[in-house]
């Protein structure tokens, strides 16, 4: 499909939430930058952000939603939160908060238990949610590691055919990211600085706000080094077969995948068993990453062994996030 502007008219707000309730992709305005959102729910559309924008890691992506009611589902909000939710949103506040179990997929959160989620100030990125139904993810809609994009053309020339839909309302307010606070734990902390400073939000919390912005082995927010969920047990990668006591990851078919000792994959025990996707598809596969890592991260196996999964496209991510997995677990 051929990238286009397309004005933000109220029949254009329509066809693009349509667009995002269907799975695809749209960039739309804030009064940061632009955005490319997909529906936050959709773990498959949300893979969709990672191959377009050429991101490297399955890094968290920030969630938007236009009201508190929309995003209550989704999140714990304490006192805290709902204080600078009263006070800044709609506004460049994101806050990363304890996450429900259901609701935003695995892959918007890259597997963490915390969630980022803000409201943006702009009428058409308002119309555009409120008409969606849903949140929508949305990192900033320019390939990784460019200039992120305050008018539309800008998105045009970054990504191209990447970002089929790009919904046109002039230049951003900022022009820069949205300030996120990290509200998970005991003490506030800024872990990326934006428009609304440390000092603004402890008029409103009446307590102290700190800065963490060098995180790069426990960070949570978009635009830092990430630490993921990390499984308990060991992970063994490009498997060609299951060694007696290890769980499986597969990815697409395993028929003719032997166990040493006897038997096929399929003949694992309940609970020793997760497939990306029968069909061999990345999109899926990358959906499904994170919770099928939970769910063979279980005592009862002695390993995790992972199927190889083909380096290319938004397997790239897949790969690295597995190696990172594996890493992680071999350091302790």
């Amino acid at each position: 499909m051929t990238a286009q502007i397309h004005p933000a008219t109220p029949d254009a707000i329509k066809k693009a939430a349509r667009l995002l309730r269907d799975g695809d992709l749209v960039a739309f305005p804030t009064e940061t930058v632009y955005g490319l959102g997909a529906n936050a729910l959709d773990g498959k559309a949300a893979a969709k952000i990672f191959v377009s924008k050429g991101r490297p890691q399955f890094n968290p992506l920030i969630s938007h939603a236009a009201s508190l009611e929309m995003l209550l589902p989704y999140a714990v909000f304490d006192e805290r939160a709902l204080a600078l939710a009263d006070r800044f949103w709609p506004g460049p506040l994101t806050m990363i908060l304890p996450k429900r179990a259901d609701g935003i997929s695995d892959l918007v959160t890259a597997g963490l238990d915390t969630v980022a989620l803000r409201i943006p100030d702009h009428p058409v990125a308002l119309a555009l949610l409120r008409e969606a139904g849903v949140p929508v993810a949305a990192p900033s809609a320019n390939r990784s590691g460019a200039l992120s994009p305050s008018a539309p053309h800008h998105v045009l020339e970054s990504l191209g055919d990447a970002a089929p839909f790009i919904l046109a309302a002039g230049a951003t307010k900022y022009g820069l990211e949205s300030t996120v606070i990290d509200l998970s734990g005991a003490n506030p902390v800024i872990v990326r600085p934006g428009a609304i400073t440390a000092e603004d939000i402890a008029d409103i919390l009446e307590c102290a706000v700190t800065y963490d912005l060098d995180t790069k082995e426990k960070p949570k927010s978009p635009g830092q080094l990430l630490r993921h969920y990390a499984p308990g047990r060991p992970v063994r990668l490009n498997a060609i077969d299951v060694e007696p006591g290890e769980a499986l990851l597969a990815f697409g078919s395993t028929k003719f995948m032997g166990i040493k000792g006897g038997g096929f994959a399929k003949n694992l025990p309940m609970g020793a068993f997760y497939n990306l996707s029968e069909q061999g598809d990345l999109l899926e596969a990358a959906s499904r990453l994170f919770a099928g890592l939970r769910e063979l991260d279980k005592p009862e196996h002695s390993r995790i062994a992972v199927m190889g999964i083909p380096d290319t496209g938004i397997g790239i991510a897949i790969n690295d996030r597995l190696k990172r997995a594996a890493d992680a677990v071999a350091k302790g």
